[in-house]
């Protein structure tokens, strides 16, 4: 659901909202105390009535910088086709998380390699995407995913905290460089710098096997992903996100997503199993 004339994106789905009120009525008090979902955010610029005031200026740390503190999610609404009370909404999700070049002119421009690796992950229906095995929520996909991601930026570390499977990644602001060959990992190795307001963040050391979208766009050891964070308001963040990888794509390529702020309510812890047997495919 969606706020009307902002860009303020509520949590998903006010039936999920209800079913959990409902339990937390089963199970007692505490549970209720624990979870704040409609706690209010402190620090948010509002207007009068107390709605938050998303087109107000980014905030600024205290040296100057932008502050991209807070939680977010892709910039897209919900669409809701239930027409019964026991229905639950469609999930929001960035139409990037299906095909990430989605907007891009011709697409990605994908290697032969490329082509046939696709070929091969879409020939039993996508099962052995990893995110569906309930591994790590790799970037910059994650960015896409339909969990909340939440940044807590400090002068010299950026931690992003994703809902999914209690996961984190570490951006670091200390100066210090690129590993030189490391030892790929789920969300690589990432270091950061300034360009006036935009933290360009740069990052190298990412898995063969990880995917960029569900059509299974690769991303390989031999890539340098940079994303530009840009907060253009309170509400409004851009991630532009680049691609320099010459064993998937034939030259290096770029797509932004925009991001909203998340306020007034919490992150929900969201653990998936290993070998996990409630979806079909996996029986």
């Amino acid at each position: 659901m969606m706020i009307a004339g902002s860009a303020l994106l509520v949590r998903f789905d006010t039936q999920v909202r209800a079913a959990l009120a409902a339990f937390v009525l089963v199970v007692g008090p505490a549970l209720a105390s624990a979870q704040w979902l409609d706690y209010r955010t402190p620090g948010v610029p509002r207007v009068a009535g107390g709605a938050p005031d998303l087109k107000a200026p980014a905030p600024r740390t205290a040296d100057g910088k932008p502050d991209f503190s807070g939680m977010w999610f892709a910039n897209v609404p919900a669409k809701d086709y239930c027409k019964e009370a026991e229905c639950i909404q469609e999930e929001r999700m960035a139409r990037e998380q299906i095909n990430l070049g989605i907007k891009l002119d011709g697409g990605l421009p994908y290697t032969e390699w490329s082509k046939e690796q696709m070929v091969a992950r879409r020939a039993n229906g996508g099962r052995e995407d990893p995110h569906t095995y309930c591994k790590p929520p790799n970037f910059p996909r994650a960015w896409t995913l339909p969990q909340y991601i939440k940044i807590v930026q400090t002068p010299s570390l950026m931690v992003l905290l994703h809902e999914f499977n209690a996961a984190y990644r570490e951006v670091f602001l200390d100066g210090r460089p690129l590993l030189e060959d490391p030892n790929p990992t789920w969300n690589g190795y990432s270091t950061a710098h300034w360009d006036g307001d935009t933290l360009v963040i740069e990052t190298n050391g990412i898995r063969d096997d990880m995917w960029l979208d569900i059509q299974g766009s690769p991303v390989t050891e031999s890539a340098r992903v940079t994303e530009r964070l840009t907060r253009v308001s309170f509400g409004i963040m851009q991630v532009e996100i680049a691609v320099n990888d010459p064993k998937a794509y034939t030259r290096p390529w770029s797509v932004t997503i925009e991001m909203a702020a998340q306020v007034d309510t919490t992150m929900l812890e969201e653990i998936c199993l290993d070998d996990e047997q409630d979806v079909r495919l996996y029986r």
